[in-house]
């Protein structure tokens, strides 16, 4: 069994960052694809962004050129730096390892 814990949520004004951050029990981030979804008010989740065991990245559209995937294996941490942040990022964000594990997601809120 394997726990993720997030971290780094919070309200952010629009165009402000922030940096979240998923820590697992275990050293396994090195092993398998590992990424971000998020699940805004009244709407499904969906998948924001990952990065696999050889740090290819892939990013869903409306974010990209905003947000940055990255990890440390040694750390067995996961990170997602987001800048020019939206409204419309608004949701409560999760990390995955494998599709097969989650945590329990961290509110992130864009509002002026």
């Amino acid at each position: 069994q394997v726990q993720l814990v997030e971290s780094g949520g919070g309200l952010v004004q629009p165009g402000g960052s922030l940096r979240l951050s998923c820590r697992a029990s275990k050293d396994i981030f090195r092993l398998y694809t590992v990424g971000w979804y998020r699940r805004a008010p009244g709407k499904q989740r969906e998948p924001v962004a990952d990065i696999s065991n050889t740090m290819r990245t892939n990013y869903t559209d409306s974010v990209k050129g905003r947000f940055t995937i990255s990890k440390d294996n040694a750390k067995n941490t996961l990170f997602l730096q987001m800048n020019s942040l939206k409204s419309e990022d608004t949701a409560v964000y999760y990390c995955h390892l494998n599709w097969q594990y989650w945590g329990q997601g961290t509110q992130v809120t864009v509002s002026s």
